[in-house]
C-alpha cells in the first residue's frame, strides 16, 4: 500500500551515493499487501456483520503491529547465536515449495525503477530473509541478473539491525560504506544503515510507518521504491 509522504526535511546527498543495498520486503516484493490479502481472506466471514474496509483496515493495522515485535524477536535469536537453526527450518520448508510468482509478488515499477538505474550503480541485496527464499524470490521474478551481491539473514555471524550485512556487502560491491544507499521500510533497515554509517532512504510502500520512520532517524522518505530512479537521477542535469 502506498501513502503519500508529508513534508519531510531530507538530509540524504545525493552526491555521495554510488551503490544501492535494497531490502526485499516491502522494498522490492509487495509482502506487506500479501500477507495482508492472506490473513483478510481467513477473515472475510466477519462480512457481515462488519464493512469489508473495516476488516480490510483492522488487519492492515494487525499486520503493522506484528511486525515490529516479530523483527526484535529475530533480533534477540541473532544476537544469542541460535537464529541459524530458524533458517535452517525455514530454508528446509521453503526448498519443498516449487516458487510461483504469486508467492513473491514485485512492487509495481520495481523493474523499470532498476533499469534506469542498473548502469549507474552496482545493486546488492541486504535481506533478513532466509537464503532459499530471497533466491526463489530473485529467480521467479527474472531479478537475479541485476544484483552482483546477495545477502540473506545466513551470509554473515548478525543480520539487520546489526551493521554486519550491509558492511559485507559494501567490501563486496568494493564501495565504501559511507558511499551506500540502504533502501527499506522498516525501522531495522534504518538501524541497520546508520550502525553500517551508510545512509538510509525509506519506503512507505511497505511495513513501515512515515511517523515512526521519521523518527528513526532516515535521510529520505518516498511514496514507493519505484520512485527512486526519479529521485536519484533528478539532480543531474
Amino acid at each position: 500500500m502506498h501513502r503519500k509522504p508529508q513534508t519531510f526535511q531530507s538530509s540524504l546527498d545525493r552526491t555521495m551515493v554510488k551503490a544501492l543495498l535494497f531490502d526485499i520486503d516491502g522494498t522490492l516484493s509487495d509482502s506487506d499487501d500479501e500477507m495482508v490479502a492472506s490473513i483478510y481472506a481467513r477473515m472475510a466471514w466477519l462480512n457481515p456483520p462488519f464493512e469489508e474496509q473495516k476488516i480490510h483496515a483492522f488487519v492492515r493495522k494487525m499486520v503493522h503491529f506484528i511486525q515490529a515485535p516479530a523483527n526484535r524477536f529475530l533480533a534477540f535469536m541473532d544476537h544469542i547465536g541460535i537464529d541459524k537453526h530458524l533458517a535452517r527450518f525455514l530454508d528446509h520448508r521453503a526448498g519443498k515449495k516449487t516458487p510461483i510468482p504469486e508467492d513473491f509478488p514485485v512492487i509495481p515499477g520495481v523493474r523499470p525503477m532498476l533499469d534506469a538505474l542498473k548502469d549507474r550503480y552496482p545493486f546488492a541485496v541486504v535481506s533478513a530473509r532466509n537464503g532459499v527464499t530471497v533466491q526463489k524470490f530473485l529467480s521467479v521474478n527474472k531479478l537475479e541478473d541485476y544484483f552482483e551481491v546477495v545477502v540473506s539473514s545466513q551470509t554473515c555471524e548478525k543480520t539487520k539491525p546489526f551493521a554486519d550485512p550491509l558492511l559485507y556487502a559494501a567490501n563486496e560491491l568494493g564501495v565504501p560504506i559511507e558511499n551506500c544507499l540502504m533502501i527499506g521500510d522498516t525501522l531495522t533497515d534504518v538501524r541497520a544503515a546508520l550502525a553500517a554509517g551508510a545512509q538510509s532512504l525509506s519506503v512507505l510502500c511497505g511495513f513501515g510507518t512515515e511517523k515512526e520512520l521519521k523518527k528513526s532517524g532516515t535521510h529520505h522518505i518516498l511514496e514507493s521504491t519505484s520512485l527512486l530512479a526519479a529521485y536519484l537521477l533528478s539532480h543531474d542535469d
